[in-house]
């Protein structure tokens, strides 16, 4: 639970634009906001979450920020105007990264090997879950009263996972395994992240394959009312089959752990994503690329693929430094949120008018996460990359 709060909270707002943009007398374009600049926030907090639950814990860090969330919450259900709700907005993805992050890295302080590989997937499933689960949650909020609601409604999520962490999760990383809280340690933590080329290899090829798929995540509101035609309770549509593809991916990885070596289903996994993306552009040049369920049935298999590699790049990162678990997953998060939210901001408004533009850039992004991938495995076969998860 408290991997998804991240992903929950970008699309949780999705269905209630419509009453945003005639309340606050906004155009789309200001309201896209509403998911950059909590995509931007979120990253540029995140790369401090690990390191300081390197240094303090796993669980003053999440308690902390999932109270911070909470106060952020509500700060976005009062909002007067949009400038305030995206001060809200802002604050909550300051906060949201600290459950986000250190969560997983709390699966490979007590597991590894091929049981880590099966907590990691239930994680992914979780992960994958919450963007199909939001914006129906919003939707439904919407039948029940106006806007509001739904941030409400985050805010009384918060509440009820610092209660599960203060009664159900113990403390992972003890003080021994710990590293001086000084700005300097922690900056150096980065530093070590950062100098580590196979580090780069592994998240650039997580990032881009996931980005073939947040693609149209963040682009949701244009891709199912502006080009597929429906309606804000209709979100489910795209949500449900892609997000519903990653989790049965995620589960195929979980129940292959100690069966298939584990680069090789990531690199199974990857071509997948490969042949579902050509296959999205194939179907994008046809008169069916813009209706259901023809427009999502190469995303699904984009999603599925990501699913199978998700939690086996996760673990590699996290076995790359491990006394630096927290920040090696900062880093990682890091890179995948700022590319997400650029994308977000300067691509899909401008790719996003067609379903052959959604294709296209999703296809791209995979190709060039396959690349990496094949350089990573390249590296492993020439013994100068370590060989881990």
């Amino acid at each position: 639970m408290l991997s998804m709060i991240g992903p929950f909270s970008i699309d949780t707002p999705f269905p209630a634009f419509d009453q945003m943009r005639d309340e606050f007398e906004v155009g789309p374009d200001q309201l896209q906001l509403v998911v950059t600049v909590y995509m931007l926030s979120f990253a540029a907090m995140s790369i401090f979450h690990g390191p300081l639950s390197d240094a303090v814990g796993r669980r003053p860090v999440i308690i902390g920020s999932v109270s911070v969330y909470v106060v952020a919450s509500v700060g976005c259900a009062l909002a007067p105007s949009l400038g305030w709700l995206l001060v809200g907005r802002a604050v909550q993805g300051l906060s949201a990264g600290g459950s986000t992050i250190v969560s997983r890295t709390v699966i490979r302080d007590v597991f590894e090997g091929p049981q880590a590989q099966r907590l990691m997937s239930r994680v992914a499933m979780i992960f994958g879950l919450a963007p199909a689960i939001a914006p129906i949650v919003g939707g439904a909020l919407l039948q029940l009263g106006p806007w509001h609601l739904v941030f409400w409604f985050m805010g009384v999520l918060g509440l009820v996972l610092i209660a599960a962490t203060l009664f159900v999760l113990p403390e992972t990383h003890p003080p021994s395994a710990r590293v001086p809280l000084r700005v300097g340690e922690i900056l150096r933590g980065i530093g070590e992240v950062v100098r580590q080329p196979s580090f780069h290899r592994v998240a650039w090829a997580g990032t881009f394959v996931f980005g073939a798929q947040f693609l149209y995540i963040g682009g949701a509101a244009i891709f199912v009312v502006d080009v597929l035609g429906q309606g804000e309770l209709d979100f489910w549509k795209l949500f449900v089959p892609m997000i519903g593809a990653m989790v049965a991916g995620s589960w195929v990885s979980g129940r292959t752990a100690g069966i298939i070596e584990p680069v090789q289903l990531v690199t199974v996994g990857f071509g997948i994503a490969l042949v579902g993306a050509a296959v999205g552009v194939l179907v994008s040049l046809t008169s069916l690329g813009s209706e259901l369920p023809w427009a999502v049935v190469g995303l699904a298999a984009v999603a599925f693929g990501n699913g199978l590699g998700y939690p086996i790049v996760q673990l590699m990162m996290l076995d790359l430094l491990p006394t630096r678990r927290g920040a090696v997953m900062s880093g990682a998060t890091f890179v995948t949120l700022v590319f997400n939210a650029v994308v977000a901001v300067a691509v899909t408004p401008y790719v996003g008018g067609t379903a052959l533009g959604f294709a296209l850039t999703s296809f791209v992004f995979v190709v060039l996460g396959v690349v990496c991938w094949a350089w990573h495995r390249r590296a492993l076969r020439r013994g100068i990359a370590p060989l881990t998860a």
